[in-house]
């Protein structure tokens, strides 16, 4: 595949400072660094962003996400590995993705489960891992880049 441009956030002058600054901030919420990165690997599969999910798969990697969980998160609901705070974490990710798909988009259950397994600080770095997952996979796919390249 082609990219029909360099990066944009590459492009304009602080753009991937300014995201990258937000990302290192969703890291001060505490949540566990490897949730962090399993919402982002599902978010971009969600997204169909090659770049983010071969660039989440080798993060998760190096933050200690074993393999068996890496190839069984586009199945969270179905497979044994995951922690109820991580399926809490998971599901918000995808209803906030995938926000037209239903007319409460991130419905009051949804939130609720995730609010017994995170207080307000946690909620809002997992919120904006999804919202900057969300920008990358949005950048990434419209100019087509590539899985593997470096930025």
């Amino acid at each position: 595949m082609q990219a029909r441009m360099s990066n944009p956030a590459m492009l304009l002058p602080n753009a991937m400072d300014s995201i990258l600054t937000l990302l290192k901030a969703t890291r001060k919420g505490g949540v566990p660094p490897k949730t962090l990165e399993l919402v982002h690997l599902r978010v971009s599969q969600i997204n169909g962003c090659s770049a983010c999910v071969d660039s989440g798969a080798r993060t998760a990697k190096k933050a200690g996400e074993t393999d068996e969980r890496l190839f069984a998160v586009a199945a969270w609901r179905e497979a044994p590995y995951f922690t109820d705070a991580e399926r809490a974490a998971l599901a918000l990710a995808e209803a906030a993705t995938r926000l037209a798909d239903r007319p409460d988009s991130v419905s009051d259950a949804i939130w609720e489960e995730a609010t017994r397994h995170y207080d307000e600080k946690g909620l809002a770095a997992i919120v904006l891992m999804i919202a900057t997952t969300n920008l990358f996979n949005r950048l990434n796919a419209t100019t087509r880049q590539a899985a593997g390249q470096n930025w």
